[in-house]
């Protein structure tokens, strides 16, 4: 076996030192489907810049362990049901907590203040992990605590992610549950506030789950179609317009290198 020419690393990782061109162009294939639904097999022939016997070849090797499967009405090749297995098992195996927790650290070393990650169910936000202040003045963890969303920055930031119809089935009544004197109450003024989530891509709260306290959250939509949440709470005495966007932009890139590492 010889060796191969020196290629650019990938975004995956380094070339190999020796490369099976079957191996390769079989999963180059496979790459495709990344930004196509379905290939043809003149696609793989000239994507591979190989004759049509050999994409044939390949394509049938695919088909045979179940990665593709060919549209009898087309004839072109699909993502096939072993593709959709490995995916689910890999999102069922995937403790997403574990990997929000080195990103909650971190907004924690930046901040000072308490942080939270949560999932929405329904139309709740679920606290499922949280990293206390060190200051004396301070937010309590939420960890463990299930709240009415539309009274939580974290469930606001989350439900914005909902599209009208979804939110409506949550919410069939216009009178919503509050927890304070400055929850949101109304299913209307609920889908003012959404909107205006999507403007500026973070959600706040104004002591509307608690009085005395003031948060800053952002929302995270996962492949699979789950939607979590992080927040950072601050005492309504150290709030401010300045910190509020710092936050908002802080959340902002921590969702971001989040979101990269879902599946």
């Amino acid at each position: 076996m010889s060796t191969v020419e020196p290629e650019p690393q990938s975004k995956y990782g380094p070339p190999p030192q020796y490369r099976i061109e079957s191996v390769d162009s079989a999963l180059r294939l496979l790459l495709l489907f990344e930004t196509r639904p379905s290939i043809r097999l003149t696609d793989a022939s000239n994507y591979l810049g190989v004759a049509s016997s050999t994409a044939h070849r390949l394509m049938g090797m695919l088909l045979y362990r179940g990665f593709v499967r060919q549209n009898p009405s087309t004839r072109a090749y699909e993502p096939g049901q072993a593709l959709s297995s490995i995916a689910f098992a890999i999102r069922r195996q995937v403790d997403v907590r574990s990997l929000a927790r080195p990103i909650l650290e971190q907004l924690s070393n930046a901040t000072d203040e308490t942080v939270h990650f949560a999932k929405l169910e329904g139309a709740h936000t679920c606290f499922i992990d949280a990293i206390e202040s060190s200051r004396v003045v301070r937010v309590g963890s939420r960890q463990g605590l299930t709240l009415p969303a539309n009274s939580t920055a974290t469930g606001k930031a989350m439900m914005s992610r909902l599209t009208t119809d979804e939110l409506r089935t949550l919410y069939p009544q216009e009178e919503l549950p509050g927890l304070t004197q400055g929850s949101i109450t109304s299913r209307t003024a609920l889908e003012q506030a959404l909107e205006s989530i999507r403007d500026t891509g973070y959600a706040t709260s104004r002591e509307e789950s608690e009085d005395g306290v003031m948060s800053v959250a952002v929302a995270i939509s996962s492949p699979s179609g789950e939607i979590f949440g992080m927040n950072v709470s601050v005492p309504a005495h150290r709030m401010s317009d300045k910190l509020r966007a710092e936050l908002g932009a802080l959340l902002q890139a921590a969702a971001e290198k989040l979101c990269g590492m879902l599946v």
